[in-house]
């Protein structure tokens, strides 16, 4: 019943359970035992020397611990982890056991009292740090992340449990006998130690020793300067701690002041540090999962700094013993709550031996140089100048206005470590490699390119010349009418006409005698743009050529320029020339170049009385035909004859003729390519590519119109829209999108998204129950359409997911989105936690709430049994299930699960099965009448 509950509040998984509650009995006995010296050892300090000693004592731990980092860097450095935190143990027994006898001969004074001051600081420190770098050993990181709360949880029941029995047994049994009663807790965890390495850090610490090596040569100071990321978290510790320590002095000034006598102000002291952390306990268990898990790190670290601030400005206002005991309770109760979870999951994407090596550092030297700047502080600044306990409080403002700045810009490293870890685990970053830019001028580059590039190239260079008509290339683009490619001669052409102000029509018209049609039109076309007033001379000298290429090239010149000149159409009877071609045609079939011309004309001279005839064409046989008109059509601009030409979308030879043709239309097209998905005027197998043809005008237009049809029922063609939408978008970034329709849609898709595991879930149970079964029982045909639906289910699942992320892209930096999914599809499990890492601080609020759930199933291996326990829905019952689905909106699922139900001939499925026999599908109709069959038969 416990272990039940436990695993539901904490998400502790089987496997799990009993490594987690060891560790936290031996963190739960370690600040048990803080609890019962730190008081009694506090109040001693108080009592005999007095508030004045206290900033003196700082410094001397913050000089101790400096001294012995260096011995317990190399004690680690020779030793194994274990050893060291064995003997740690040992001698705080020793120590404790000496302090008793001590106490009990009342002989404990002056510098002893220093010397147990100092010990009780750095074990505070040191014991806390080793446990949390047990637990780095203990825990993978996604483990870390679910458990540490758990775990945590039982160093503030510690806390309470040291505390409130330091307070319940020091006026019965004086505070000697406490310290008998520690070292005894204390004994305790040297078996728990040696459970927990024996059963877990054996089977996964060399493993992950050996994952990202640190120069082991490096001292931990110079390893935290290499890193931004450590840097910040050291700097967060040092001021914390410096904050602490003012509020510590504050607090026991404060306090001392009020009550004189050594027990009563033991016991003041043990009910407030317990009342702090039965409180902590409240919020670690209810609130620090939710704060954590949804706000995010960041957030989580300002909590403890804000509420210090608060307290501080009300003592300001209000300098009493009331206004303190709040400061306190901001720093008792957050502290070991949500800013501890929040502090050890800082360190998550760091390498396990940069923490290993840096960790101990951090927590005890550093923070008790913090305690001992807090003492300089103290010393020459509010005591050298003799300054009123206000001015702590001005102090602690200042520092807390430098913490909240740490913290800002640690969780910038932090967010960006992830993303460096995935771009290692998953080589993005040979992908986005920046390709080192030549010293070369652009200029330069071109000419080379123009002179000695490939064809390729060089209409590659002219395209882009086109877009930025610089007359300095007039001269290379000239002498470009010699290459001996047609194409390259015709993009000259077209570019000369922009470049050169003067007219090249003689030395051009020669290319008149090359036979290639379209370099004919393109030649004519260059004539004609230096006619500027009288065009009549071109078409006299070439409309009657004899030449049947030229004369035809004229014929189309000619089209065009009359298709917004009434007198140019009456003077050259273009459409008594158009109707003799079309007659020509009749009499040679067998000319396709002749008949590609004319079909090229009727294009361009847009008559509509010609439009039927360009139909016809769309249904000839011959396929570059077919390509000419659908080319054609495009050049009308008609948005009857643009219907015709969506079918050929289907044809993977006819798509790219299809998209160009719609690109010569416009914007104005996209209007009718909506209303064809949405009324269902195409065939689906033509309605899928439909949103690719939308994505290649890269507009706004094209956005607004693909938002129109990104709801569609089915699931294929919406994600061809979920990536006509995401091409756009890292394309043309600047362009907009309605983000509250985006994530409206991503909800949508996680609902999609968990009905479809828990019918899969539903399905493989089923089907692990059926291999016990014989094949009388269970036959093959139904085993196999088990199979069948399976394999849908998953692809399923695969093509949500993409989905999901193509939507978030379109949400958040499409880059980092796309980072993360790599590693999410990554057989590497470390790229796997350090993309869902990434995802939970990228993500925020409900967002992050109901996707971040299916981003860590989409992780599990779905075919086993043992990872779905760990997937938390209902699972329907297969009743449930095939209603489930074929409620849904995928014909291919739907005919799956009519084809089982028929295999399985069970009678309760008969009511699901008539409710599809008038369905307005053929296949869904024919496939319900085959179930309702295959049962009655049954019966």
């Amino acid at each position: 019943m416990v272990e039940r509950l436990i695993k539901k509040i904490f998400d502790v998984r089987e496997g799990e359970f009993k490594v987690s509650l060891w560790m936290l009995a031996y963190i739960f006995l370690v600040i048990a035992v803080l609890l019962i010296i730190k008081p009694t050892v506090n109040a001693l300090f108080l009592s005999e020397l007095g508030i004045e000693q206290l900033p003196f004592a700082f410094l001397l731990v913050a000089v101790t611990a400096v001294t012995s980092s260096y011995f317990y860097s190399k004690a680690v450095s020779r030793f194994a982890l274990k050893k060291v935190i064995e003997v740690t143990i040992i001698s705080s027994i020793i120590i404790l056991i000496g302090l008793g006898i001590l106490l009990s001969l009342n002989v404990v004074s002056g510098v002893l009292l220093y010397f147990f001051y100092i010990w009780v600081a750095i074990y505070a420190v040191l014991s806390a740090s080793q446990f949390w770098i047990l637990a780095n050993l203990v825990f993978s990181i996604r483990e870390a992340k679910r458990l540490f709360g758990f775990i945590g949880s039982g160093a503030i029941i510690g806390g309470i449990f040291g505390g409130y029995l330091t307070s319940i047994l020091a006026p019965l049994i004086g505070n000697e006998n406490l310290m008998f009663v520690a070292a005894l807790l204390l004994f305790f965890c040297i078996p728990l130690l040696r459970k927990i390495w024996n059963i877990r850090v054996k089977k996964n610490g060399s493993f992950r020793k050996h994952k990202n090596p640190v120069n082991n040569t490096e001292p931990p100071l110079k390893l935290i300067l290499k890193s931004k990321h450590l840097t910040y978290i050291a700097s967060i510790v040092a001021v914390s701690v410096v904050v602490a320590k003012l509020v510590d002095y504050l607090f026991s000034e404060f306090a001392s002041s009020a009550i004189t006598d050594a027990d009563e102000l033991t016991a003041f002291f043990a009910f407030w540090f317990s009342t702090f952390n039965l409180l902590s306990l409240i919020i670690q268990l209810f609130f620090t999962h939710r704060i954590v898990g949804i706000w995010g790190v960041g957030f989580s670290l300002l909590l403890l700094p804000i509420g210090i601030f608060g307290g501080s400005f009300l003592f300001l206002l209000l300098p009493e013993l009331s206004a303190v005991v709040l400061i306190k309770a901001m720093d008792g109760i957050l502290k070991q709550s949500i800013h501890k979870s929040a502090s050890e999951l800082l360190t998550l994407p760091l390498p396990f031996d940069l923490k290993n090596k840096t960790k101990s550092f951090i927590d005890v030297v550093v923070d008790s140089l913090a305690t001992g700047v807090a003492g300089c502080l103290l010393i020459f600044v509010v005591r050298g100048l003799d300054l009123p306990s206000i001015y702590i409080g001005i102090l602690i403002i200042v520092l807390v206005c430098l913490w909240l700045y740490f913290i800002y810009k640690v969780r910038i490293e932090y967010y960006k470590t992830f993303r460096t870890n995935l771009e290692v685990l998953t080589d993005s970053f040979k992908k986005t490699k920046k390709i080192t830019a030549s010293k070369t001028s652009v200029i330069t580059g071109m000419r080379t390119v123009f002179k000695n590039g490939t064809k390729e190239q060089i209409l590659f260079m002219l395209d882009k010349l086109m877009e930025i008509n610089d007359k300095r290339f007039a001269d290379d683009v000239e002498l470009l009418l010699e290459h001996p490619s047609n194409k390259v001669k015709i993009s000259a052409i077209q570019n000369l006409y922009f470049l050169n102000s003067k007219s090249m029509t003689s030395e051009v018209s020669e290319l008149l005698k090359i036979e290639d049609r379209d370099l004919t039109i393109a030649t004519l076309a260059y004539i004609l743009s230096f006619a500027h007033k009288d065009k009549s001379f071109v078409f006299d000298a070439y409309l009657e050529n004899p030449n049947e290429r030229i004369s035809s090239a004229a014929l189309f010149c000619l089209a065009r320029e009359a298709k917004h000149n009434y007198s140019l159409k009456q003077r050259y009877s273009l459409l008594d020339r158009i109707s003799k071609s079309l007659v020509n045609i009749e009499k040679n079939t067998d000319n396709i170049s002749y008949l590609e011309t004319v079909i090229e004309i009727l294009g361009v001279a847009n008559m509509p009385i010609y439009y039927n005839k360009l139909i016809e064409f769309l249904n000839h046989e011959n396929e570059e035909i077919v390509m000419t008109t659908i080319k054609s059509i495009g050049s009308t601009i008609d948005p009857n004859l643009g219907q015709h030409i969506i079918p050929f979308l289907e044809q993977k030879k006819y798509r790219p003729t299809v998209i160009e043709a719609f690109k010569q239309y416009g914007p104005q097209i996209l209007p009718l390519l909506r209303k064809n998905v949405q009324q269902r005027l195409q065939p689906l197998s033509v309605i899928r590519f439909i949103p690719m043809a939308m994505q290649s005008f890269y507009s706004k237009e094209a956005v607004h119109q693909l938002l129109g049809i990104l709801t569609d029922n089915d699931l294929t063609v919406r994600l061809e829209v979920v990536r006509a939408l995401s091409a756009i978008r890292s394309t043309h970034p600047q362009l907009k999108f309605n983000r509250y329709k985006v994530v409206s849609v991503i909800f949508d898709e996680c609902k999609l998204h968990h009905q479809t595991l828990s019918s899969m879930h539903t399905q493989i149970i089923i089907s692990y129950r059926n291999r016990t079964k014989s094949k009388k029982e269970i036959g093959d045909a139904e085993r196999d359409a088990r199979t069948s639906l399976l394999e849908l289910l998953e692809r399923r699942l695969d093509s949500g997911l993409e989905r999901i992320f193509k939507l978030l892209g379109l949400r958040y930096q499409q880059k980092d989105v796309a980072i993360a999914y790599e590693g999410l599809l990554s057989h590497k499990q470390e790229a796997q936690h350090n993309a869902i890492e990434f995802l939970d601080n990228l993500l925020s609020g409900e967002l992050k709430r109901k996707l971040l759930p299916i981003i860590e199933e989409s992780a599990l291996d779905i075919s086993s049994e043992e990872e779905l326990q760990k997937i938390k829905h209902k699972i329907p019952s297969e009743l449930e299930c095939f209603k489930l689905l074929l409620q849904g909106n995928d014909l291919k699922i739907k005919l799956a699960v009519l084809y089982l139900i028929a295999q399985q001939k069970e009678p309760r499925y008969l009511s699901i099965v008539e409710e599809h026999l008038n369905d307005a599908d053929p296949k869904i109709r024919s496939f319900a009448l085959d179930a309702f069959k295959a049962i009655n038969e049954e019966e």
